[in-house]
């Protein structure tokens, strides 16, 4: 059994895990360094479809420092967070995937780009059909009534965070899918098929 740490927020990592993560990292990356068309490989995306934009979306919001790579550090943050994290930091993060140009905001553009590639990915899953009664457009009308308070055009992040905590629809529409995990088996058994 490996060596068990407290973290600040009370939660124990098991240092053997984070140490299997970092030998599975580096066998993946070599330069140390995750670069996105290795991400896409990594979780089974081909390099255009239906899951890339998705896929390229959640390789910026992993790369914290803007430089076009994902460091070990990063991967293990970002992977803490959608696992374990508290809703508010899950938010954050979603909104950073939703931000497309990294510039403050969420317009329509953005919204109805994520949101698309969302409705592609689940697709003909059972499980979320309620979500997806709506047209594309649909939903971004929808969700920018009910979260751009101020009506001019765009969604801040306070915006986003409020309205998905008011709003159940909202919330599961902007929280994305807080289990890569299983996106992640998803996308390798669809890849399979091929």
């Amino acid at each position: 059994m490996g060596q068990i740490q407290q973290t600040e927020n009370s939660k124990y990592v098991d240092v053997q895990i984070i140490q299997d993560m970092y030998q599975k990292f580096v066998l993946e990356c070599p330069s140390g360094l995750l670069f996105l068309h290795e991400f896409k490989r990594f979780f089974g995306v081909a390099a255009t479809g239906e899951a890339s934009d998705y896929a390229e979306s959640m390789y910026r919001a992993f790369d914290r420092n803007r430089d076009n790579t994902i460091d070990f550090l990063e991967f293990v943050a970002a992977l803490n967070l959608v696992f374990r994290g508290e809703l508010e930091p899950k938010l954050r993060w979603s909104f950073k995937v939703y931000d497309r140009d990294c510039n403050g905001y969420v317009d329509r553009d953005e919204l109805k780009a994520i949101i698309n590639s969302i409705y592609k990915i689940k697709k003909g899953t059972k499980k979320d059909e309620d979500d997806f009664k709506l047209t594309v457009d649909e939903a971004v009308d929808r969700l920018l009534r009910a979260v751009d308070t101020d009506n001019d055009g765009h969604i801040n992040m306070e915006e986003f965070i409020r309205g998905a905590q008011l709003d159940p629809w909202v919330l599961n529409m902007l929280q994305l899918d807080m289990n890569p995990a299983g996106w992640v088996l998803e996308q390798r058994r669809k890849s399979a098929q091929f």
